[in-house]
């Protein structure tokens, strides 16, 4: 039996019907080690691994969203903390870690401080020093150093018409920082991966950013976005077609080559007057004879366009990385470069779903070689959703992985995501944030200010259409300033590439529909993602720290820790209650949200001391993963972690190993400033404000990681916290509300394993 006929047997049919295989498998060699993770820059230039897993491995959105589940002064201006009043802090982080892409408002903010490891770097825009001169500031403006920040890792107004966007790969060892030295419209989001200390699966180390230039391949590599970028020549198989399609016809396509490969390159080039209609048509692609389909979409969305329709006669209506829609001439080319990597073989299906037959369609498709092991990598999805009616105070799902393809857990990696937002130009609905949530965490590891700052854009892109190579809005046009009923839908892309967001075993991608979940545009979306069947992520033991007799099954001693007491709040998740009045769309009432994310009751305890338990652990597994639920009005907490294998048959214990700094920046409380004022006025330079803001959300989970070298063998794991205090302020001569403490309620260890073995299988908690 091959390999790869057992991981299916595996992903399909369960553990129990393959386990004889997978052992027979192991015994003839087959590798279960880790694939590599690109790091740096060599997560641009190893671009073509976006399939693989990416093990110990974890991506995070931070953002100056409303803390109190609002839109307040559109998710701008709210800080952690401010250090001093030209270093209002938006993001703190313990690393080891890469910070992959920063987003701001213009240049409002700037100079903003980048310190990396203790070491501060001021990184202004252009159009900073003369915020109230002449709009001709924002024709040519860049960031400064621009040898640091060069286009196309770096745009600015005169592309993105609202937006300053980096995508610079800034590694650290230890901590990042980013703080704001201006506060005015202070707007931002930030994409940062973290890794355990001691990893030994990436392809480079992670040391402190050492403040030179990007690679220039990759600077080439992204100046060529919209370009063939697929492998030609030697070893590359090419299929070619040419056909019409007549309405609901549906027409398989071919695929070169033997198997296993990956497909590298998926174009059709057809009439530029056909292609509105050809974009309604739907792509399907099967791989391996499975039941279900995994790219199952519009082609107009597939491609990154939402609709083929261009009016204003643009070369590119999508000029990204992994996927290209170009008018040249009477002609129209599609080119998808997303790797997709299968292993028996790929059915590929187009049906006709215009209405209208189709003449002159041209179709080719490239494959190379797949020669590492089947269970390093993840199929290619492109998992399609439409929301005609966005349910008032619920965020819109446009992939939930459980409910994938037959559902049960998935691993792998989010890739990005092309959504319409509106039919109708209404653009109001682009306040909703982004919210992405992976392997049952209740906190969001994403969370963004706002649709259009999701797609790469600020003030709705100042009404215009954009592409860039990540992100971009490539059609529409607001209500009033259309010439046709075409121009109404309205798209965006984000694609990630060096920041995409790995997942375990599940992976739930939300937006809000407008700031309080009330918009009622119509949606439709394809999220790209690669997945195997399988979990990677498996929850192994829990702690409830409140309880005595679970306590004492988990070894748990905190001698400094105070009595449990009963805690009422809620997660950070959704609207506290009615809409605001302002809130209102086509003349309709604002009616209010309902209450989709309700407080709920638990028990914690906070300590200033030491807490020390253990938990169990698959021997077989690559790393943990640390998770725990505390009270978050407690500011900044930080514990020193520590671990060594629980003692066996009465040996005693090993000494304590050191693993890294456990910390969650800012509380439940922080300072808003963003002084009264037109973008444009004196505001920008108005002093800073100290507006406290204390939300009633309280509830709140966060993760730590360890490296395998510490828990490989190892069936019981010992964990030791070291409180570290911190008694920073929440602004100079303001305390924070609540004195620091480190809070915890609940402990879940999850053990990295890898696909087609067998893991040890737990039930997830209840929620």
């Amino acid at each position: 039996m091959s390999f790869w006929k057992t991981f299916c047997a595996v992903a399909c049919f369960g553990v129990g019907a393959a386990l004889h295989a997978v052992a027979a498998s192991s015994a003839r060699g087959q590798s279960i080690d880790l694939p590599l993770v690109p790091v740096g820059d060599d997560a641009y230039l190893q671009w073509d691994r976006m399939a693989y897993h990416r093990i110990g491995v974890r991506a995070y959105m931070r953002s100056t969203y409303d803390r109190t589940g609002g839109n307040r002064d559109a998710d701008a201006s709210h800080f952690l903390y401010q250090q001093a009043d030209d270093f209002n802090v938006t993001l703190d982080a313990a690393g080891p870690g890469v910070l992959y892409f920063v987003r701001t408002n213009h240049h409002h903010g700037s100079p903003w401080h980048y310190e990396i490891d203790g070491a501060d770097l001021i990184v202004k825009e252009s159009a900073t020093d003369d915020p109230v001169g002449a709009s001709a500031r924002l024709s040519n403006s860049n960031f400064i150093p621009e040898a640091l920040f060069p286009h196309p890792l770096a745009w600015t107004w005169p592309t993105t018409k609202g937006a300053d966007l980096m995508w610079q790969p800034i590694p650290f060892a230890e901590s990042l920082r980013l703080a704001y030295s201006r506060t005015f419209y202070g707007t931002g989001y930030y994409i940062y991966h973290l890794f355990p200390r001691g990893a030994d699966n990436l392809s480079r180390p992670v040391a402190t950013w050492d403040r030179q230039p990007p690679d220039p391949r990759v600077l080439e590599l992204l100046s060529r976005a919209g370009e063939d970028l697929a492998p030609t020549g030697a070893g590359v198989a090419v299929a070619e077609d040419s056909f019409d399609l007549e309405p609901d016809q549906w027409r398989s396509l071919p695929c070169p080559g033997g198997a296993p490969a990956t497909l590298r390159a998926l174009k059709f080039t057809l009439p530029r007057d056909a292609a509105h209609d050809f974009g309604r048509c739907r792509l399907r692609i099967t791989w391996d004879d499975r039941w279900h389909a995994s790219v199952d979409a519009p082609v107009d969305l597939f491609f990154g366009a939402g609709r083929l329709h261009n009016p204003d006669g643009r070369e590119y209506l999508v000029r990204g990385l992994p996927l290209a829609v170009r008018y040249r001439g009477d002609q129209v080319e599609l080119a998808c470069y997303w790797p997709m990597p299968f292993f028996e073989q790929a059915r590929i299906e187009l049906q006709n779903r215009s209405g209208q037959p189709l003449r002159g369609i041209r179709y080719e498709a490239r494959t190379v070689a797949y020669r590492d092991p089947p269970s390093h990598v993840g199929y290619f999805h492109a998992t399609y959703t439409d929301h005609p009616h966005p349910a008032p105070g619920a965020d819109l799902t446009f992939l939930d992985t459980a409910q994938a393809e037959g559902g049960g857990p998935w691993s792998g990696n989010f890739v990005g995501m092309t959504w319409t937002f509106t039919d109708r130009g209404r653009l109001g609905t682009l306040e909703g944030d982004p919210r992405l949530l992976f392997d049952g965490s209740r906190t969001p590891q994403g969370w963004g200010t706002g649709t259009e700052e999701w797609g790469g854009g600020g003030d709705y892109w100042g009404g215009r259409n954009m592409t860039i190579p990540l992100a971009g809005h490539p059609v529409g046009k607001e209500h009033g300033k259309h010439q046709s009923e075409r121009d109404l839908v309205n798209s965006a892309y984000r694609f990630l590439i060096a920041d995409l967001f790995p997942f375990g075993n599940r992976a739930v991608i939300n937006l809000e529909h407008g700031g309080g979940n009330l918009s009622r545009e119509h949606y439709s979306g394809v999220a790209y993602w690669y997945g195997s069947p399988r979990a990677t992520l498996v929850l192994t033991d829990e702690l409830n720290v409140c309880d005595r007799a679970d306590g004492e099954r988990h070894g748990y001693r905190s001698p400094t820790a105070e009595r449990p007491y009963q805690l009422v709040s809620r997660y950070e998740v959704g609207p506290d209650s009615d809409a605001p009045a302002w809130w209102n769309e086509q003349g309709a009432e604002a009616t209010g949200a309902r209450q989709f994310f309700p407080a709920e009751e638990d028990a914690v305890r906070t300590m200033h001391g030491t807490s020390e338990f253990t938990l169990r652990l698959d021997p077989d597994n690559h790393g943990v993963l640390l998770r725990r639920k505390f009270d978050y009005q407690y500011p900044n907490q930080r514990a020193k972690v520590y671990v060594r294998p629980a003692a066996v048959d009465g040996n005693g214990d090993p000494p304590w190993q050191y693993v890294g700094q456990w910390y969650t920046a800012g509380s439940n409380t922080c300072v808003h400033s963003r002084p009264p004022g037109d973008n444009f006025s004196a505001a920008e330079l108005a002093p800073t404000e100290h507006n406290v803001v204390t939300s009633n959300r309280r509830w709140r989970e966060e993760e730590f990681l360890i490296a395998r070298r510490h828990t490989r063998g190892v069936a019981r794991l010992g964990i030791r916290l070291e409180h570290v205090p911190d008694d920073r302020p929440l602004y100079p001569g303001r305390p924070f509300p609540v004195r620091n403490a480190w809070s915890e309620s609940r402990y879940w260890a999850y053990c990295y394993v890898f696909p087609g073995r067998e893991a040890v299988e737990h039930a997830n908690p209840a929620p």
